[in-house]
């Protein structure tokens, strides 16, 4: 998924598809605590907490999110400690790695991308699995098959 479009001049100007991209954090940036954005967030460097994104979240291969996450649509390139709530889709690409629970409708799977945790698929908002998902917190550790049992 390219955010970025380069114009004839060589600048590069986020990719215009009625999702804004509001928000990037960069590789050298550390962000702790709460984050809502309305629109897309890409976060390239650090994010420890809650994060919450009505658009598109997605994760570069520099990126580190310890965090409980809910978005419509989850891009993973890098790590996830935590919890990840997407009501639309989950997309691991080849060098993601996630600690941590997922619900979501779609998910995709690129091969060797590492998923250590459960997964929930085809669950609507209303459902017990997206309710529940709330109350989860981000793990401190990574998360293992043998740590998660219920």
């Amino acid at each position: 998924m390219a955010l970025f479009e380069k114009r004839e001049d060589g600048i590069d100007v986020p990719v215009s598809r009625g999702d804004k991209l509001n928000t990037i954090i960069g590789k050298d940036s550390v962000v702790s605590g709460t984050l809502e954005v309305a629109g897309t967030l890409r976060v390239d460097g650090i994010v420890r907490g809650e994060v919450t994104v009505s658009d598109t979240f997605s994760v570069g291969a520099t990126g580190l999110v310890e965090a409980s996450v809910q978005t419509k649509t989850a891009v993973i390139s890098g790590t996830v400690r935590g919890n990840i709530y997407a009501s639309e889709k989950i997309e691991l690409q080849a060098k993601a790695l996630i600690h941590g629970d997922i619900v979501t409708k779609s998910l995709v799977i690129e091969q060797g991308a590492v998923f250590e945790g459960h997964c929930n698929m085809g669950q609507n908002e209303e459902s017990p699995a997206a309710k529940s998902f709330h109350g989860m917190a981000a793990p401190k550790e990574p998360v293992s098959s043998a740590d998660n049992k219920r």
